[in-house]
C-alpha cells in the first residue's frame, strides 16, 4: 500500500487531496498542524512522532529531520542494498511528498527589513527547514516519489492516480518545480538576510505576476516577474489595469520609465515616453495643462506613446487624450467622466497605481548579459555640489528652469540635450554618439512647439547629461537663443565652455553627478 507524507503550512485543499488518497487507498503520515486539521475532518492518518519514535522538539522546530522519514523518501526502490537496509532498520518507503513552507513571504512582507540589522524573531522562525529537505530529498528521488509543492497540483496529481497515468514525465515536472520553489524560497531567505552590496554570490528571488502580450517585438515570448524581496508597492508591476488589451514587454519598461519620470515633480506633471525616451514633459497647475505643453514638444513622437501622471486625471484633461492614439496611460486616479471618455478607445490601455512613486534608496539595477549580469546601484541622486561656472549666474527663474530641464536629462538616453521654458520641455535630443547631433535634434524639435511657454517671460535653457568635452555645443546653444546652462562638469576642456559661455552673456552651473542612461 502506498504511503504520502503531507506536512503543509497552508492547509487549503489538504483535506480534499487526504479525501481522495484515502479512497485510493493510500497511507497518510503527517505532521503536527496538519494531522490534527486531518484528524478534526475524521481523516486517519499516523503523526510523523509514531512513525520515527521520537516527539517534535524544540516548538516543532525538528519534526521531519530523522532517518526514518529521509530513508523511506530516497530510497531508490529497485536498489537491493537500499531495500535490505530498509528492512533492517525498519524504515517503510514513502511514496508521495506534499509540503508547503512556513510563509516566509508574507512574513517579510509585513516586517520590512531593518536598516540596524536586528532581524525579527518572527522573520527567523518562519524560516523553514525540515520542509525544505524533504521537498528536495523527494524531488532527488522523483523517479519513485511524487512530490507537490503546489495546491494548483492536487487536482492534477490525483487525476493521474486514478487514470494510473502518473508518468516519469510528471513526475520530473514536479521535481523541477520543487527544486525552483526550495531556490526561491532560499533566495528570498538569503536577499533578506544580506547587508553586503556585492556578495560573491547573489540570489534574486522571482515570481512569476504573468505573460505579455509579447516580448520587443511579436516573434518574441515574454512575461513579467516581481522581485518579491522588494517591498515598495509604488512601482508600476503593482498597477492595476481597468481597460485594454494585454501589456506587452515594451509597454512596461515605457510605463515604468514614464512612471518615475511624472514623479520627480511635485506639482501636476505629465510624462510621455518613447522608446524609453521622454518626448515632452512638463510640470504646471493642473494636469490638462501639463499635458498639453508635454504634448506640444514632440507632438509626432508622442503618436502611440505612453503617458504618466503624478495627479488624477479629469474630464477635461481625458478629453485631449482621447483626441490622440496612445498605447497607455497610467495615473494615481481617473474621475468617473474621465474613464467613461476613455474607455470608448478600444486599444487604449489605462493603469491606475494609488500609492505615489517613491524612490527608494539601496535598491539595485541589474542588467542581463550573454551568460552575466551586470549589477549597479539606482541613480536616484540628483547633484552633488551646484557650482557656478561663468561671471553670471541665473536668475531666479532661469534656476527653477533649470532645475526642471535637470530632472528630465536623468530620465533621457545618453546623450541627452534637454531644452526648456519655465517648467515645460520644449526639445528633447536623445541617444546620439555625439552631443552636438543632440542638440541639433533638440532644436528641431523646438521649432515645432506651439503650446508653449511665453519666450519673452521665459528663457530658454538647456540642460546635458553629461560634461561638454568642447565648447561647440555652448556656441551652438547661443545661437539659438540659450541664456543659462546646467551640465555636471569637470572635463579638461571646461575652460573652453566656460569662456564661450561668457562670451554669450550665458549662466552656466555645474552639479558635479554625471546622469548616463545606456
Amino acid at each position: 500500500m502506498a504511503t504520502a507524507l503531507l506536512s503543509v503550512s497552508d492547509k487549503n485543499g489538504v483535506v480534499e487531496l487526504a479525501k481522495e488518497l484515502k479512497s485510493l487507498g493510500w497511507n497518510i503520515i503527517s505532521s503536527g498542524g496538519t494531522a490534527k486539521t486531518l484528524k478534526e475532518n475524521s481523516i486517519e492518518c499516523r503523526e510523523i512522532s509514531d512513525v520515527t519514535g521520537f516527539p517534535e522538539i524544540l516548538n516543532g522546530r525538528v519534526k521531519t529531520l530523522n532517518p526514518k522519514i529521509h530513508g523511506g523518501i530516497l530510497a531508490i526502490r529497485n536498489n537491493k542494498e537500499h531495500a535490505e537496509q530498509l528492512r533492517h532498520h525498519n524504515i517503510e518507503t514513502i511514496d508521495m511528498v506534499v509540503v508547503s513552507l512556513y510563509p516566509f513571504e508574507a512574513t517579510i512582507n509585513k516586517i520590512p527589513k531593518p536598516e540596524n540589522k536586528n532581524i525579527d524573531k518572527d522573520v527567523v522562525e518562519n524560516i523553514d527547514i525540515g520542509g525544505v529537505a524533504i521537498l528536495r530529498a523527494a524531488a532527488k528521488n522523483y523517479k519513485d516519489v511524487v512530490v507537490i509543492c503546489d495546491v494548483n497540483d492536487y487536482s492534477v496529481v490525483i487525476e493521474n492516480l486514478k487514470n494510473n497515468s502518473v508518468t516519469q514525465e510528471l513526475k520530473l515536472a514536479l521535481a523541477a518545480k520543487a527544486f525552483r520553489h526550495t531556490a526561491y524560497y532560499d533566495s528570498l531567505i538569503s536577499t533578506y538576510l544580506t547587508y553586503e552590496k556585492f556578495p560573491t554570490q547573489a540570489t534574486i528571488p522571482l515570481k512569476k505576476i504573468s505573460g505579455l502580450r509579447y516580448g520587443e517585438n511579436p516573434h518574441q515570448e515574454a512575461a513579467l516577474y516581481s522581485n518579491c524581496i522588494e517591498q515598495n508597492k509604488s512601482v508600476v508591476i503593482s498597477a492595476k489595469q481597468l481597460h485594454g488589451k494585454e501589456l506587452s514587454y515594451n509597454n512596461y519598461l515605457d510605463l515604468e520609465a514614464a512612471w518615475r519620470l511624472a514623479h520627480e515633480f511635485n506639482d501636476p506633471a505629465c510624462a510621455i515616453i518613447k522608446h524609453n525616451n521622454p518626448c515632452g514633459c512638463s510640470e504646471s497647475t493642473d494636469v490638462r495643462d501639463a499635458y498639453l505643453k508635454a504634448l506640444s514638444c514632440d507632438p509626432v513622437s508622442a503618436f502611440g506613446g505612453i503617458v504618466a501622471f503624478n495627479k488624477a486625471i479629469d474630464e477635461d484633461t481625458a478629453l485631449e487624450i482621447s483626441k490622440l492614439f496612445v498605447e497607455c496611460v497610467i495615473a494615481p486616479d481617473y474621475s468617473k467622466d474621465a474613464l467613461n471618455i476613455l474607455m470608448k478607445k478600444k486599444n487604449i490601455r489605462l493603469l491606475i497605481q494609488e500609492v505615489p512613486y517613491k524612490e527608494e534608496k539601496n535598491v539595485m539595477e541589474y542588467r542581463m548579459m550573454s551568460y552575466g549580469m551586470l549589477a549597479q546601484d539606482r541613480d536616484n541622486q540628483l547633484s552633488a555640489e551646484i557650482k557656478s561656472m561663468t561671471k553670471r549666474q541665473p536668475t531666479e527663474k532661469e534656476s527653477e528652469a533649470l532645475d526642471f530641464a535637470w530632472k528630465i536629462s536623468k530620465h533621457v538616453k545618453s546623450n541627452a540635450v534637454v531644452l526648456a521654458r519655465g517648467r515645460q520641455t520644449v526639445g528633447i535630443g536623445a541617444g546620439q554618439m555625439s552631443r552636438i547631433d543632440s542638440l541639433k535634434i533638440a532644436v528641431e524639435k523646438m521649432k515645432e512647439v506651439k503650446h508653449g511657454l511665453d519666450e519673452k517671460t521665459f528663457s530658454l535653457v538647456l540642460a546635458s547629461d553629461a560634461f561638454f568635452p568642447f565648447g561647440d555645443v555652448v556656441e551652438a546653444s547661443a545661437k539659438v537663443g540659450v541664456t543659462a546652462i546646467v551640465q555636471p562638469g569637470g572635463s579638461m576642456r571646461d575652460d573652453e565652455s566656460i569662456r564661450v559661455a561668457d562670451d554669450n552673456n550665458i549662466a552656466m552651473i555645474s552639479t558635479g553627478m554625471r546622469h548616463f542612461k545606456h
